[in-house]
């Protein structure tokens, strides 16, 4: 949705709207003042099955050679018994442990000590000191956007090893990616921990705290708002961004690597989920500063949903299709690679132009052009926690005319790609594919409860105007 916030003059402030009042307001940031049985149900679910989950996947790889279903008969039938799997499982080593913690270290050290230059000389890209969106407490924190720098900074190096310096493989990362998998985990559990405890003892701003008084709800969907560590250091921002994203790249180079290696080629499919995967990677660096007004910046607390789930969920579970291709490479033919490639384009362009449209529209508070016409949208208002009240806009022209998240059907078709790159012998390249209609449709329930508690009555106009959630005519 498009929408530009706007203060009125004080005396409008002190209006307040039956529909949009200050405690109805109160449920649109980010998750729940209270805490349902079934929220319960699904937070103790996550927890305990996630990184299990994780786990399955893995091992299914390492030792069933990606087949899903046969861990499972093996230990119906009694075939194996759990120990078994387990015992086969590499764990943690002293050489994961170290190219773990140099990694993060490196990239923390990118974030915090080296300001963006590339903002200087890239021409329309925003980096250095960027502003985020107004928090709950009203607070507009400040960020260094430097991701693209970093991610620059970490694949010249990767390349310069492989072809000059050779200190390690370029198979490092499949080489070692179980024992590193547990590293991931302690860091997630470990970071979330940590952001609990800050967020009980001592928050950046007490303000942007929120208490359910649900042990088991304020860990996975956090407390703090805004966790930081003195001024620069946000850790939504960086475990969001990095190291599991900056990574996502070197992982599948890792694996067309250890493909190179295994049979002496690097098959057009291994080839496409690099490309494909590397576009959506470089589009979220390269908008990176408006990353900072999307829902996971803007409406999430930190916790273990996004601690964990960006150092474990994603980089494991996000590059199946590459780790897949590794155990079974799968050579294209030409008129299905290029329509797979052709697939991932349209849904990468429908994704980028529809965000693209929205934030023109909320740059230029609707004065621009979309589709070459003037942009048609419905004025609506809200108001805040402390009474004051804003006005939107919210837009209907162009692609969000057609759905009001059309981006997500971008996504869903470039995600579609990397899946049907693998072929269709085996299921487990295809979770990506449900993982993100589930999380997506998730998304946009979420997303639209917010707003109808936030614009009320607008809220139903839009809708009238804009029926359809993803695929216009049919959801």
């Amino acid at each position: 949705m498009g929408a530009q916030q706007e203060k009125k003059p004080s005396e409008e402030r002190k209006h307040k709207s039956t529909q949009n009042n200050t405690q109805t307001s109160q449920v649109q940031w980010g998750r729940a003042w209270e805490v349902d049985w079934f929220s319960l149900a699904s937070v103790l679910f996550l927890l305990m099955f996630a990184p299990l989950i994780v786990y399955y996947f893995i091992m299914s790889c390492d030792q069933y050679q990606c087949s899903l279903m046969n861990p499972l008969i093996d230990l119906l039938t009694r075939n194996k018994h759990l120990s078994d799997i387990w015992n086969k499982t590499p764990m943690l080593t002293y050489k994961a442990a170290g190219i773990y913690a140099l990694w993060v270290t490196f990239q923390v050290v990118l974030y915090i000590c080296l300001p963006d230059f590339c903002h200087k000389f890239l021409p329309r890209y925003v980096g250095g000191v960027q502003e985020g969106a107004v928090t709950p407490a009203g607070i507009v924190n400040k960020y260094e956007i430097n991701g693209l720098q970093a991610w620059i900074f970490t694949h010249v190096l990767w390349f310069a090893n492989a072809y000059y310096f050779h200190y390690f493989s370029p198979t490092i990362i499949f080489d070692n990616w179980i024992p590193l998998m547990w590293c991931a985990n302690i860091l997630g559990y470990a970071v979330s921990t940590f952001a609990m405890i800050k967020g009980y003892f001592f928050p950046t701003n007490p303000k942007d705290c929120k208490f359910t008084g649900n042990f088991f709800y304020d860990y996975m969907m956090g407390i703090e708002f805004n966790p930081r560590i003195g001024k620069w250091f946000d850790f939504k921002l960086f475990f969001n961004g990095r190291p599991g994203i900056v990574a996502w790249t070197l992982i599948n180079l890792s694996y067309a690597a250890k493909q190179q290696e295994l049979y002496g080629q690097v098959t057009n499919s291994m080839i496409l989920v690099n490309v494909l995967q590397g576009i959506y990677v470089l589009d979220f660096f390269w908008n990176e500063a408006w990353y900072l007004k999307t829902i996971d910046i803007c409406h999430d607390h930190f916790g273990w949903y996004l601690g964990w789930g960006d150092c474990v969920w994603l980089p494991y579970l996000y590059t199946l299709q590459g780790l897949y291709l590794v155990y079974h490479p799968v050579q294209l033919g030409t008129a299905n690679a290029i329509g797979i490639l052709i697939l991932g384009f349209i849904g990468y362009y429908i994704f980028r132009m529809t965000n693209h449209q929205k934030d023109l529209f909320r740059r230029t508070n609707g004065n621009c052009k979309i589709w070459g016409k003037k942009p048609e949208y419905i004025e609506c208002s809200y108001m805040s926690v402390e009474g004051t009240k804003y006005y939107s806009k919210l837009m209907t022209s162009g692609f969000w005319g057609w759905a009001r998240h059309f981006n997500y059907t971008g996504d869903l078709m470039g995600s579609l790609a990397y899946c049907l790159a693998c072929g269709f012998e085996h299921i487990l390249p295809y979770f990506y594919i449900v993982y993100m209609t589930i999380l997506l449709t998730h998304r946009c329930i979420r997303d639209e409860h917010r707003c109808l508690s936030k614009y009320g009555k607008d809220w139903k106009r839009y809708t009238a105007a804009v029926p359809y959630r993803l695929l216009p005519g049919v959801f």
